[in-house]
This record gives structure tokens, C-alpha cells and sequence, in this order.
């Protein structure tokens, strides 16, 4: 185990790495309906890691810490495995990451009214300003994709993006203190949990976290909703070429992964962001083609 941490601790995201706690409490991202949970990456991982008594101790490691995909021993896990700026482990799924299309489909203003070809989806959540629409336009390349604001909760409906004809982006609404009567923000709320319960197709949530302030109440809630409803996610964490506050954004990052740990044993995918100088983007375009390969299997 020594050896295997020593090397992860070598590369140059580690430092953001959650140490096992010896007392983590009970696991919310768990098997759930859709078909990605039922067949969840890090939850199987570790419900067989746990049921192995002859599973080492760095394979325990790996698994509590990083996210280990289906194809991929936990024994023989090595630095050059994952990618920078995360805890993501790259395997045998991961390809065709790049975006060569993106087109606008449609903006739904209900769950129910949004395309239902069946084609997989991943939805870019976040509080309102957090940068979802920037990220968006970042991954595609293209400028002006995804609307832009400076004010808070812009996107008020559910939009979808078509990409290379194959799956779709999903930019919803922002929670927070979005720019609007508080009974169209109730409604937005309705209307984005019942997207989450209903869309058999989708593969996971990006959750935005703005890592250039402290860890947000209201962020903890989201994520903690998403896991008890069995909802797969990524943190993704914005802003991380910005510092408020006097904190770094790997301080943040660490101390909102301290926060989680408090309700997840084994902690969810994350990957560091910057829509202004591009880091993490080629990076979470293969996660992404990770988890989308495996969805499509």
C-alpha cells in the first residue's frame, strides 16, 4: 500500500486527494434503477473490494479514493492511469472523446417535453453563475453555444445540445439566488428534480462546484440529493484559475471533499476546471467518453 500511495501522492493532483477515513459513514452514491448505477463504476468496485478478504490494502486504497472503471484491477492502479487535475482512473472505455458537432435541439420548459430518442445524456448542473454556460461553449469550442450572462440564473429552461449526432449536453437551470420570481425558481426546482427521476438516459450529472470560494451549503444539498436519489455524478469544479477570499482553489477543493466524506465513503469522480485557460477540458471529454462507451455497451 506504501508504494502504490507514495506514487499517487507523485503526481500533481494528489495533493487534492481525501485520505481514507477509518470511520466513514454510510455510502450514498449507490446501485440504483438506471443502467450506469446498476452497474455503478466505483460502487461495484468497492461492495467487491469489501467481499474479497484477499483484496491488498493498496487496491483498498485506490478504490476508496479513486474512481476505478469496470476493466481496470485495482492492483496494478498506476500513477500515469489518472488523469491530472482528478481522481479518475482512465480504462478500457475511454475513446472518441473529441467533438466535431455540436448543434442546438431544443429548450424544454418540462421534463416530459424533452427529446426522448433514447440517445445518452450528461446534465450540467450548478449553482446559478458557477459557469455552466462557459463550460459548455468551452467543450464544444464555440463561443456562443450556450448563452452567457453576467447575471445569476439566465438559464431558465432545459436545454439540450446534440453532439457529433450521438448524445447530448443538457445545460439546466442554475440553483441559488438566480435572477427571478421566487415562484418561477420553485418551479424550476420541480421541474429539474423530475428530469433527474425520469430520464432513463441519462448517463451522469456534471456537477459544477465553484472552486475559487469556499464550500457552499447549497452545493453539499445537491450533491447529497443526487446520491440519495441514486443519481450518478462528477464533481467538476469551475474557476480553478481564480482565488477569492484568500484561499486557493485546491484549498477549497480539499476542504469541500472533507465536507463530503462526511456522507460517502468512497468519493465521486471530480475533475479540476478552467473555462478561461482550458485545463481539465480534454480531460473530462475523456471521462465522459469513459462513462458514455460504457452506458452505450
Amino acid at each position: 500500500m506504501a508504494a502504490l500511495r507514495t506514487l499517487l501522492l507523485s503526481v500533481r493532483f494528489t495533493a487534492l486527494l481525501p485520505l481514507p477515513s477509518p470511520k466513514a459513514p454510510a455510502f450514498l452514491f449507490s446501485v440504483g434503477p438506471h443502467k450506469l448505477h446498476s452497474h455503478s463504476f466505483h460502487a461495484s468496485a468497492a461492495l467487491r473490494a469489501a467481499a474479497n478478504p484477499e483484496t491488498s490494502d493498496a487496491a483498498r486504497f485506490a478504490r476508496k479514493v479513486l474512481f476505478v472503471p469496470p476493466g481496470v484491477d485495482p492492483e496494478e492502479v498506476t500513477g500515469d492511469m489518472v488523469l491530472p487535475g482528478s481522481n479518475i482512473v482512465i480504462g478500457p472505455y475511454a475513446g472518441h472523446a473529441q467533438i466535431k458537432e455540436v448543434e442546438f435541439v431544443k429548450s424544454s420548459g418540462r421534463a416530459k417535453d424533452c427529446p426522448r430518442d433514447g440517445r445518452p445524456e450528461f446534465a450540467i448542473l450548478g449553482r446559478s453563475n458557477v459557469g455552466k454556460s462557459s463550460l459548455i461553449n468551452a467543450l464544444v469550442r464555440k463561443k456562443e453555444v450556450a448563452l452567457t450572462s453576467k447575471k445569476p440564473g439566465k438559464t431558465q429552461l432545459i436545454n439540450h445540445f446534440l453532439v457529433n449526432k450521438s448524445w447530448y449536453i443538457v445545460d439546466l437551470p442554475g440553483y441559488g439566488f438566480a435572477k427571478a420570481p421566487g415562484s418561477v425558481r420553485m418551479d424550476w426546482s420541480a421541474f429539474t428534480k423530475g428530469y433527474f427521476l425520469n430520464r432513463d438516459n441519462l448517463v451522469a450529472v456534471l456537477l459544477l462546484v465553484d472552486a475559487s470560494v469556499p464550500p457552499q451549503k447549497i452545493d453539499l444539498d445537491c450533491a447529497n440529493w443526487l446520491g440519495r436519489n441514486n443519481i450518478p455524478m462528477t464533481f467538476v469544479f469551475t474557476k480553478c484559475d481564480k482565488m477569492k477570499g484568500g484561499k486557493r482553489p485546491d484549498e477549497n477543493i480539499r476542504n469541500f471533499q472533507e465536507l463530503m466524506r462526511e456522507n460517502y465513503r468512497h468519493h465521486p469522480p471530480w475533475i479540476m476546471t478552467s473555462s478561461v485557460t482550458g485545463l481539465g477540458r480534454d480531460e473530462l471529454l475523456l471521462h465522459m467518453s469513459q462513462l458514455r462507451n460504457y452506458w452505450d455497451q
